[in-house]
C-alpha cells in the first residue's frame, strides 16, 4: 500500500501527551534543573520575600520562579514579557510551570527581591558545584569585565546640564502649580492619589541624585589630593625622601620651600650679627671668619627661588593645555547619567565607550566563578585585595563541602583546598597588589605581547620602570616558568566571561541602580556555575541521587 503524509489533525483533543513528563525525553536538562532547584538548593532566601496565606488567590512557588529565572538565563532571556511569552508557548519553559503561566508582572517583583536572595542562591549553587567534586583551587584568575547598564549614553549629563535640567524642572513645576491651582483651587490637584502609589524614583530624584554624585566625587577627589599634599608635607618634615610634589599644590609647596630656606639663612645671619655684637661689647673686638652670606644672596636660596619659578611655568603651562584640552575635548568628561546614576562611562577594548559597570570575576581552574562583584569603577587595580578576600571565603566554604577524600589522599585534599597561585593581567600591577599578604601571584606587567617577547629573550632591554616588586615580578614573567605558568591566564580568567556573554547572551543588565544590578549580575554568575557543572558531566541524575543518598 502507498504511503503519504502523516495526517496534521488540530481538532483532536492533545496535541502533547497527557503525562507532562512526556513532553520532553528524560535526558532533557530541564529536568535536572528542576531538580536542583527544588531538592539540592536552599532557597529559603525567595520564600522570605514571599507572601502566603491571607485573602486572595495563592502565589506562585519561588522554586518554580527561581527555576523559569535559571533556564531563561542561561539561554539568553532577560526580559520579564519575553518569559511570560516562553512560559505559555516553550516546552521546557511549560514543563518548569508545571501548568501554572505567570505573568510578566509576576517575574519583574520577583526580580526585584533579588538583593535580598541573590547572593545566598550563589553561595548555594557554589556548594553544590563543590559537592560534585568542582572547584580547582591549584590556579586561579581574577579579571574585569565591563558589561553595559539598562541605561543610554545620550542620557548623560555634565554638572551644568544636570544644573540646567534641575532649573527647568523647578520652573516646569512652579508653572503646574499655578494652573492645577487656577483649575482646582490652591492646595488641590483635582486628581488625588494615594502618597503610597507615587513612584518614589522620579526623573528629578534621579537628578538630583546624579548631581550629588558629582558632588561626593569631586569632593572625594579634593580629600584625596589633600591627603597627599599633608602626606608630602609629613615626609619632608621628618627629613625622610619626599619625592615629587604633588602637581596640584606644587607652587605653595615650593613658596613655602623658599620661605624655609630663606628663614634657615636669615635665622644664621641674626645669630652671627648677634654673636659678633656681643664680642665687640665684650672684647672690643669682632669675630673671626667672614659673616655668613646675606639671605638674599645665599647659593640655596637662589635654587629655591630658581625652582620655585620652574614650578610655576609648569603650572601655567598645564594651566593653558587644560584649558585647551577642555576647549577640543572629543570624550567624555566628569557625567552622570539621569537613567541609572550609579552606572559610568566605561572605556572598552577597541576603543569607545560603554554606559555600564566593571565586574569582577575571581574564576578557578576549571572555570567555576568563586567570588564576583559588580563596581562602577573603571580601573581593576583597587579591587584586587578584596576580590582576593572573598576567593579566600569562597575556598573555605568549597573545602567544607568537597567530597569526603579516599585513604591516603589527605596530602592531595590539603593542596585542593588552598588557593596555590593568582594570575591577573596589567591591570592589577601596582606594587601593594604584588605585595599585600595572601597567596603566590603572577601579575602582568605589561601587555601580553611584550611578555612574551620578553621571555624568548631574556636579555632584552629592561623598561626599567617600577618598584623592586615589579622588577621582581617582570624578572620572573621572563623566566620560562613564569611565563608558562601566565600564558593559563587567558582561558581561565575570560573564558567564563566569553560563555556569559555570547553563550548566555547576557550583554546589559536588565535592572537600574547598582543594588539590583549587583543581584542580577550574581545570580548571573551563580547560572553560570550551575550550567557549568551541567556541561562539564558533574551534574548528572546518578550524582543528584548520589547527593541524596549520602545526606540520608
Amino acid at each position: 500500500m502507498a504511503k503519504w503524509y502523516r495526517p496534521v489533525d488540530r481538532d483532536q483533543p492533545f496535541l502533547l501527551p497527557p503525562d507532562m513528563r512526556e513532553w520532553l525525553p528524560g535526558d532533557h536538562p530541564v529536568w535536572l534543573v528542576i531538580t536542583v532547584v527544588a531538592g539540592h538548593l536552599d532557597t529559603s532566601a525567595f520564600h522570605a520575600r514571599r507572601r502566603t496565606g491571607g485573602p486572595g488567590t495563592a502565589g506562585y512557588d519561588p522554586d518554580m520562579l527561581a527555576t523559569v529565572l535559571v533556564w531563561a538565563y542561561a539561554h539568553g532571556v532577560t526580559s520579564s514579557r519575553e518569559m511570560e511569552r516562553l512560559c505559555r508557548t516553550d516546552v521546557a519553559f511549560r514543563v518548569i510551570c508545571g501548568g501554572n503561566l505567570p505573568d510578566h508582572v509576576t517575574f519583574a517583583r520577583f526580580r526585584a527581591d533579588f538583593p535580598e536572595a541573590a547572593g545566598e542562591f550563589f553561595t548555594q549553587v557554589l556548594a553544590l558545584c563543590a559537592r560534585l567534586g568542582l572547584g580547582q583551587l591549584g590556579t586561579v584568575a581574577l579579571d574585569g569585565m565591563k558589561i553595559a547598564a539598562n541605561a543610554s549614553r545620550a542620557a548623560n549629563r555634565t554638572g551644568e546640564g544636570l544644573r540646567k535640567l534641575a532649573g527647568r524642572a523647578v520652573a516646569a513645576h512652579a508653572a503646574a502649580d499655578a494652573a492645577g491651582d487656577e483649575l482646582s483651587g490652591e492646595g488641590r490637584r483635582g486628581d488625588e492619589v494615594p502618597a503610597e502609589a507615587v513612584d518614589p524614583r522620579t526623573r528629578d530624584e534621579r537628578i538630583a541624585a546624579a548631581l550629588a554624585s558629582l558632588k561626593a566625587e569631586r569632593d572625594e577627589a579634593e580629600a584625596a589630593e589633600k591627603a597627599r599634599v599633608e602626606a608630602y608635607r609629613d615626609r619632608r618634615e621628618a627629613g625622610e625622601r619626599a619625592g615629587c610634589p604633588p602637581a596640584s599644590a606644587a607652587v605653595e609647596l615650593a613658596e613655602e620651600n623658599l620661605a624655609l630656606v630663606i628663614a634657615r639663612q636669615q635665622a644664621k645671619v641674626d645669630d652671627w650679627q648677634a654673636r659678633n655684637a656681643a664680642s665687640l661689647a665684650a672684647a672690643g673686638r669682632p669675630l673671626r671668619g667672614s659673616p655668613p652670606v646675606p639671605a638674599d644672596r645665599h647659593c640655596r636660596v637662589k635654587e629655591a627661588e630658581a625652582k620655585l619659578g620652574a614650578t610655576r611655568a609648569r603650572a601655567a603651562e598645564a594651566e593653558r593645555t587644560a584649558a585647551e584640552r577642555e576647549a577640543n575635548r572629543t570624550g567624555p568628561g566628569p557625567v552622570r547619567n539621569i537613567t541609572d546614576p550609579d552606572s559610568r562611562l566605561m572605556p572598552v577594548r577597541g576603543g569607545g565607550f560603554i554606559q555600564g559597570y566593571n565586574t569582577q570575576n575571581m574564576t578557578s581552574g576549571d572555570g567555576l566563578i568563586i567570588a564576583t562583584e559588580l563596581t562602577d569603577e573603571q580601573a581593576d587595580c583597587p579591587w584586587f585585595e578584596p576580590m582576593l578576600a572573598q576567593a579566600q571565603d569562597a575556598v573555605a566554604l568549597i573545602a567544607a563541602h568537597r567530597p569526603a577524600a579516599r585513604p591516603g589522599q589527605d596530602g592531595g585534599r590539603r593542596d585542593q583546598d588552598r588557593i596555590g597561585q593568582v594570575l591577573a593581567d596589567a591591570g592589577y600591577c601596582p606594587e601593594a597588589n604584588l605585595t599585600c599578604d595572601g597567596p603566590d601571584r603572577l601579575i602582568a606587567t605589561g601587555k601580553h605581547r611584550n611578555l612574551e617577547k620578553a621571555a624568548r629573550d631574556p636579555a632584552s632591554h629592561d623598561p626599567g620602570w617600577g618598584g623592586p616588586a615589579i622588577q621582581a615580578m617582570r624578572a620572573r614573567l621572563k623566566t620560562a616558568d613564569g611565563m608558562a605558568a601566565y600564558r593559563h591566564r587567558g582561558h581561565i580568567a575570560e573564558t567564563p566571561h566569553g560563555h556569559i556573554k555570547h553563550n548566555m547572551g547576557l550583554r546589559q543588565l536588565s535592572v537600574r541602580g547598582k543594588r539590583k544590578a549587583s543581584a542580577e549580575w550574581t545570580f548571573t554568575a551563580a547560572v553560570h556555575n550551575l550550567f557549568k557543572a551541567l556541561t562539564a558531566g558533574h551534574l548528572t541524575s546518578q550524582a543528584l541521587a548520589a547527593l541524596a543518598g549520602s545526606a540520608a
